[in-house]
């Protein structure tokens, strides 16, 4: 049995259970979406929000619509605007740059604290400020765009079905806490799985998102950037430097081949992808994103 965690937490639960009162801090586009799906699927959930967010999720819901579908539900997930409360559990889905604040509103609570989102930083400086024992890392595996005050998601398909959401301590270890998680999630359809290197998972992504969305953002959109084959061809260096600078393997491992692949190959495959319509939600950064991506790359060089 996990004592240790138990004790030092103040934790409401045994490990075979499920967390009793969960946060999802973030209200934006991933944040809703888990938070509606945790609420329809049971769990004692609420949506931390602030400002218009907060106003508009209290008076309407959390609107979900599918892709471009007219049809919009609204989901009464409950929505505070503080995280104290005794949870036990604290779902961090937020930009890279707005971690700092996280971190001094949960500083002084208690509850495990899985951070799903950007982050090349190493848990190092999460568990500075909240104790190692607090700290979890893990990506979300899910698409969605906010329309206003909608969240439109990503229609499952093929594709989605195989995109799994990583999950893991700071150590690689699999612990009790990681299973307990992990049934959560899958609970609401996201393929959870433990991750013994989700540090390094994390690095990894960083490594190669912020390259593809400097370049994007640089050309003015997805397609533009397809429409460059140097620009491209930029990119895909600076890409393979990163992995290359790294220092251990790329995970998933076969994102190795991105260092090995002829950059004719991969030029080509990347421009197909660019002029895809999973490519198309890269237009028209937001300011968030925009700074979200300074924060991620100085991450990296440092």
């Amino acid at each position: 049995m996990d004592t240790t965690n138990k004790d030092t937490h103040k934790h409401k639960y045994t490990h075979e259970e499920s967390p009793k009162k969960i946060l999802v801090y973030g209200a934006g586009a991933l944040g809703s979406l888990l938070a509606a799906r945790l609420h329809e699927a049971g769990h004692n959930v609420a949506l931390l929000a602030r400002g218009e967010r907060l106003i508009s999720l209290r008076q309407h819901g959390v609107l979900l619509a599918e892709g471009n579908s007219p049809d919009i539900r609204s989901v009464p997930v409950p929505v505070v605007e503080h995280p104290d409360g005794g949870y036990d559990l604290f779902l961090v889905l937020v930009r890279t740059h707005q971690v700092d604040a996280v971190l001094d509103s949960l500083s002084g609570l208690h509850g495990d604290v899985l951070f799903m989102l950007n982050w090349a930083a190493g848990p190092e400086p999460l568990s500075r400020r909240l104790g190692r024992e607090r700290v979890l890392l893990g990506f979300p595996a899910a698409a969605g765009t906010l329309d206003g005050e909608v969240v439109r998601y990503r229609p499952d398909n093929f594709i989605t079905r195989l995109v799994q959401t990583p999950i893991g301590e700071p150590d690689g270890r699999t612990t009790p806490r990681v299973e307990r998680i992990i049934r959560v999630l899958r609970s609401v359809g996201l393929r959870a799985k433990a991750e013994p290197h989700t540090d390094a998972w994390l690095k990894t992504h960083a490594v190669i998102e912020v390259p593809l969305l400097q370049a994007v953002f640089a050309a003015g959109g997805p397609k533009a950037l397809a429409d460059d084959p140097g620009g491209v061809r930029r990119m895909i260096r600076h890409m393979r430097q990163n992995l290359a600078d790294m220092s251990g393997p790329p995970i998933p491992r076969m994102l190795a081949s991105l260092l090995k692949l002829p950059e004719v190959l991969l030029s080509a495959l990347v421009r197909r992808f660019l002029r895809s319509s999973v490519a198309a939600q890269l237009n028209n950064p937001s300011p968030a994103a925009v700074a979200e991506l300074a924060r991620l790359a100085e991450q990296i060089r440092t």
